[in-house]
């Protein structure tokens, strides 16, 4: 295994395993704490809402799985060495900024999808750090998907 492939893997599993801690934060959220005991809660006070810890979990288990299915083809791309290493680390940044977004985005007032204030809330801090790593990932992802799913496309032309 190349080692660009297991730095991808192990960015994938790593993002995975921040979405498992959302996990916790979702349980922590619903039931208000960790039960200890058979009807005892040890209450564990959360921040953001339970629908911001669902898509967290989810979003983040999501773009873990999607890191490692790039390194899982990655090897088979037939990139120069130039583009394999930008989306191969493009993909990692994309993960990690949008794990940055759900994690924030859920403590800020304005859930982190502007810069300035919107229907959700008013802008603040943690707004911002949610929001500016994620911009220009919306842009990114869209960018590293086309050129793995030409690669793909054009790798096959021995006909089977």
């Amino acid at each position: 295994m190349q080692r660009l492939q297991r730095v991808t893997l192990g960015h994938g599993m790593l993002v995975i395993l921040v979405a498992m801690f959302a996990g916790f934060m979702l349980m922590f959220s619903l039931t208000g704490g960790f039960e200890v005991w058979p009807g005892t809660i040890l209450s564990i006070p959360v921040f953001g809402t339970t629908d911001g810890w669902i898509r967290a979990h989810t979003g983040g288990v999501t773009n873990g799985l999607l890191v490692l299915g790039v390194a899982y083809v990655l090897p088979h791309l037939n990139l120069t060495a130039a583009k394999e290493k930008f989306v191969a680390y493009g993909f990692v940044y994309v993960a990690w900024s949008f794990t940055v977004f759900y994690w924030f985005g859920n403590a800020a007032g304005n859930r982190a999808l502007t810069l300035g204030d919107n229907p959700l809330g008013e802008t603040d801090v943690l707004g911002v750090i949610g929001f500016l790593p994620a911009l220009p990932s919306v842009f990114l992802v869209i960018a590293l998907l086309v050129i793995v799913a030409r690669a793909l496309f054009a790798a096959d032309t021995s006909g089977s």
